[in-house]
């Protein structure tokens, strides 16, 4: 999570998740949910489950009540779920619920599964987002889900996998790469698409900041809760930064190129961290094929240089990647899209798609801009060029398709957790011999 997500989770305010927290006595099955045709009535009410309840989940639920408010929908709050009994606790004040519909513990994604709520906000850290999301969909939910969806390619094809069952099924998932749902990005996807620069070439993609927080271990405090408790710092639980943050501006090439990066070839390594695992900075070569070759720089160090966003260079122009500087030989239509908060706009459209039965499934998307990340790591990690088929496409190198992360997700419900040694990341190559 970047400090600019974190400090806007903090400012959300009360009018936020409160005010949309009107109820029905209506009362909606399961089944019913499947239905779109159930929310055709104004009061009818729509019943949302958060699993997650840190500060971005907490977040991404006032940006749901914040949609619903929009769209002039009554809400109520079922389920709120989480390993943590504070978090839980936590978000019940802050939403004003009855402590009856917390549930505490790695299983108690299982409980808000199983209620009658139409829609799961997910935001645990990313390793759980596979099992959870599965569980979801098997229940017949909706899900809006926060990135990233992965920590190892296995995961990524699996998110893939769950999106294909809920296509089957007629479910929405959204996930949470908002600036797809940036006005700015859509005006400028939307310009690059008319050859507004002309055919993209190349270009640079950045996320660099300062470090996020850690937590030491406590004593009395469970392999599993420290690992929960400082999973920024753990490549297992996050996926690094390069996947849990950089995924943001990785995304935005993927969707302007219209495609993933063939291969990857990068470095980096460790200076600041005090806890955890996880690299301090990445360079990485990610080639699309063509020609076309995107640079990208990620970092968390404070005092160091900042800057988050996307560069593109075309053969008739160029522009940032939220259509500043944008410079070209051609007029283009222009694009009318909501000026909205893109935390809240990408709630309204998983809504809009439920009510009007037209679902969305940014499953593949979202699980293929994860793996373009994961393949950066692992290149910078091990020294060595990694391509997108050793992840994604069976028979290539199982070392990277087989890749798992540990502890796995299963492993936080079954008690068997061991936390990975700390201070000692990956280091590249091979001592010459």
């Amino acid at each position: 999570m970047s400090d600019s997500e974190m400090n806007r989770d903090k400012s959300i305010s009360r009018r936020d998740f409160i005010k949309t927290s009107a109820t029905s006595a209506t009362a909606l099955t399961t089944l019913a949910a499947l239905n779109p045709s159930v929310f055709a009535a104004g009061s009818d009410t729509v019943k949302v489950a958060l699993v997650g309840c840190g500060g971005r989940g907490r977040g991404a639920l006032a940006n749901f009540l914040e949609a619903c408010e929009i769209l002039k929908r009554p809400v109520e709050i079922v389920a709120l779920a989480d390993p943590m009994p504070d978090r839980v606790d936590k978000a019940v004040k802050d939403f004003k619920t009855s402590a009856d519909i917390g549930h505490v513990g790695f299983d108690s994604y299982r409980k808000a599964v199983a209620t009658d709520a139409h829609v799961i906000v997910m935001a645990p850290p990313p390793l759980f987002r596979p099992l959870h999301l599965d569980a979801a969909i098997e229940a017949g939910k909706h899900v809006f889900m926060e990135k990233p969806v992965a920590v190892d390619p296995p995961g990524c094809r699996k998110i893939i996998a769950i999106g294909e069952k809920a296509d089957q099924k007629g479910l929405s998932i959204v996930a949470g790469t908002q600036r797809r749902y940036d006005a700015k990005y859509r005006r400028a996807k939307h310009a690059i698409d008319q050859g507004a620069i002309g055919q993209i070439l190349g270009g640079c993609v950045w996320w660099c900041s300062g470090e996020l927080w850690f937590r030491r271990r406590q004593p009395g405090m469970s392999a599993a809760e420290y690992l929960v408790r400082n999973w920024v710092s753990f490549t297992e639980l996050s996926g690094d930064h390069i996947v849990e943050q950089h995924i943001h501006n990785i995304d935005i090439a993927n969707w302007y190129l219209g495609r993933t990066p063939r291969t990857a070839v990068g470095f980096g390594g460790r200076a600041r961290r005090k806890t955890g695992n996880q690299f301090d900075f990445f360079s990485i070569d990610f080639d699309y094929g063509e020609g076309v070759h995107i640079h990208s720089m990620c970092r968390q160090v404070h005092g160091t240089w900042s800057r988050v966003r996307e560069f593109f260079r075309g053969t008739e122009g160029q522009t940032y990647g939220d259509g500043s500087g944008m410079k070209g030989n051609k007029d283009v239509t222009p694009l009318d899209y909501p000026e909205r908060n893109p935390y809240v706009q990408e709630h309204v459209a998983l809504l809009e798609s439920i009510f009007h039965g037209k679902p969305i499934n940014e499953a593949r998307q979202v699980a293929e801009a994860n793996a373009s990340a994961i393949m950066g790591r692992i290149s910078a990690y091990t020294g060595q060029v990694v391509r997108y088929a050793d992840l994604m496409k069976e028979g290539y190198t199982e070392e990277y398709y087989n890749l798992t992360c540990t502890p796995t997700a299963e492993a936080f419900e079954t008690g068997n957790v061991v936390i990975p040694a700390e201070d000692g990341p990956p280091i590249p190559g091979r001592e010459k011999t």
